[in-house]
């Protein structure tokens, strides 16, 4: 069974919005999906799809990020070709997202086929039915 991890920050709720309509609509029977706040850098490595949400705060991704993904570098975590995708709610210029993608494109080697996902403030209606497509998408191409 494919393994996908759902890792976010949220400081205002609105990536943490995003994050749990992507993991309910990644999950199905034949994909095992756990959502989480927090992971062990080691751990990233047991995952077949990594998704990671991300606010921009002061034209960056959160310190929490940036120091997991140091870690895991520093540490040989090996994501090469594991299936990467970035999501993440922003105010003004959400850079965030991006960064993490070029991350995971440039240094861990993931294939991340999927432009980042960002919505502008508090996810609505229409802002939660793309993150529902988004993980749904990502799910479905796991089992192809």
């Amino acid at each position: 069974m494919a393994k996908i991890l759902v890792l976010y920050y949220s400081q205002t709720g609105n990536t943490e919005k995003m994050a749990k309509a992507i993991a309910d609509a990644a999950q199905n029977g034949s994909v095992e999906v756990e959502l989480s706040y927090f992971v062990e850098a080691e751990e990233l490595g047991k995952f077949d799809a990594i998704l990671v949400g991300v606010p921009t705060y002061h034209h960056d991704m959160p310190m929490d990020m940036k120091r997991l993904f140091e870690e895991a570098a520093r540490k040989g975590v090996n994501l090469r070709a594991k299936v990467g995708a970035v999501f993440g709610s922003y105010g003004w210029s959400g850079e965030a997202p991006k960064l993490v993608m070029e991350i995971m494109n440039k240094k861990f080697e993931m294939h991340v086929s999927e432009e980042p996902l960002l919505l502008k403030y508090t996810p609505e209606a229409e802002g939660l039915e793309k993150c529902r497509s988004f993980g749904k998408r990502i799910s479905e191409s796991l089992i192809r």
